[in-house]
């Protein structure tokens, strides 16, 4: 059961998409639940939260038990339709009340350790976020008294196996799951969601001092980077589908270099402007490649066999054939035209460049020399 503000669906190119919560509320709600058992000594089974966003939650608890000064409750993830790797998930708390008047809070089991900074946590601390350590402490004081202290414990036994699933490796959390949520709840706009923590990638980084970054699709580009390039790979940064937005960020926070490197399949669209790579948004690969082929003078034989591949690897074939292999660097060049033409009014744009490879790892096109483009990486 909850207040009608979190029932309320959210709507979404016309379906109905359901709200869940965050880490942040099962903890809080596990907390303030094991701090109240541990006080009346008997076993509770639904305990309510206020959200920092002013929704008022009541959830089940699982797996509650006391024993003497001490209690564990547990409250299970519902992302809602913004399915994540922490969905369904138990996270626990275990409370045990002290004769300090202090409330400590720690990380257990399956909870990650901070160990780079830039994430607004101390290094070597657990990685349960501000607005969480706020709520989480404000529960077990509502529930003890000013007069008494608790150890409180957050943890999750599945934790690190879900983490695997994550960013936070990228983001030096290791060993677990961060405990997170601003507002307490998960509004189910997973595009969103998901580009913020691409971007905060970039934000660590640049923390981390580095000002030269590699923007890559996926994991292809990174393993490209890593074999082939021989620039270390704390350079590159996933932008997935979000060519745009990764590059509008990038430029925010003042990276003097941006390397795109991915296979033609994805940036050649960034070629005729086309920023969000997503097929669902757009997909003229063929059509692109047909028209600057065209512009090279290439005969109407190529345009028409590679107006009939189904993806940018079969039309290689044809177009190396035919003694157009030069296409890739036309089209590196262009792809750093329309990213410059994006940023014309930055007052400090970085400087742009491409490189485009094939599945099997091999270099087919590139703005400038490979050579000049991995000395200025390495500056």
């Amino acid at each position: 059961m909850s207040d009608s503000a979190f029932d309320a669906p959210v709507w979404h190119n016309g379906k109905a998409l359901r709200k869940g919560y965050t880490t942040g509320s099962c903890a809080t709600a596990a907390a303030k639940v094991a701090a109240l058992m541990v006080l009346r000594q008997h076993l509770i089974h639904q305990v309510s939260i206020v959200t920092p966003s002013g929704v008022t939650l009541c959830l089940n608890v699982e797996s509650p038990h006391i024993e003497g000064q001490q209690a564990i409750a547990a409250i299970r993830k519902d992302g809602g339709d913004d399915v994540d790797a922490t969905h369904g998930m138990l996270i626990f708390a275990r409370v045990t009340l002290t004769d300090s008047p202090e409330i400590v809070l720690r990380g257990g089991e399956g909870v990650g350790t901070v160990t780079r900074k830039g994430i607004g946590l101390p290094i070597g601390s657990a990685a349960i976020n501000r607005t969480p350590r706020q709520t989480i402490e404000a529960a077990v004081r509502e529930a003890i008294g000013p007069a008494r202290g608790a150890d409180v414990e957050i943890f999750a036994p599945e934790g690190e196996a879900r983490a695997q699933k994550t960013y936070n490796g990228r983001l030096g959390i290791v060993g677990g799951i961060s405990i997170i949520g601003t507002t307490g709840i998960v509004t189910p706009m997973s595009e969103e969601s998901w580009k913020r923590s691409l971007a905060l990638e970039l934000e660590i980084k640049y923390a981390a001092g580095l000002r030269r970054v590699i923007l890559v699709p996926g994991n292809h580009g990174e393993r490209f980077v890593r074999e082939q390039l021989g620039v270390a790979t704390d350079a590159v940064v996933t932008m997935s589908n979000f060519v745009g937005y990764m590059i509008e960020e990038a430029v925010r926070l003042g990276f003097t270099q941006i390397v795109l490197v991915g296979h033609p399949g994805k940036l050649v669209k960034v070629a005729a402007g086309i920023f969000h790579t997503h097929s669902h948004i757009a997909d003229a690969r063929m059509e692109i490649l047909v028209a600057h082929l065209a512009l090279l003078g290439a005969p109407h034989d190529l345009l028409l066999a590679v107006s009939e591949c189904d993806t940018t690897e079969a039309a290689l074939e044809p177009v190396q054939a035919a003694g157009f292999s030069h296409l890739f660097d036309h089209l590196a060049r262009r792809i750093c035209e329309r990213v410059g033409q994006t940023l014309r009014f930055s007052q400090n744009p970085p400087q742009c460049d491409a490189i485009l490879f094939s599945f099997d790892n091999q270099v087919l096109g590139v703005n400038r020399p490979l050579t000049a483009i991995a000395e200025d990486l390495q500056c």
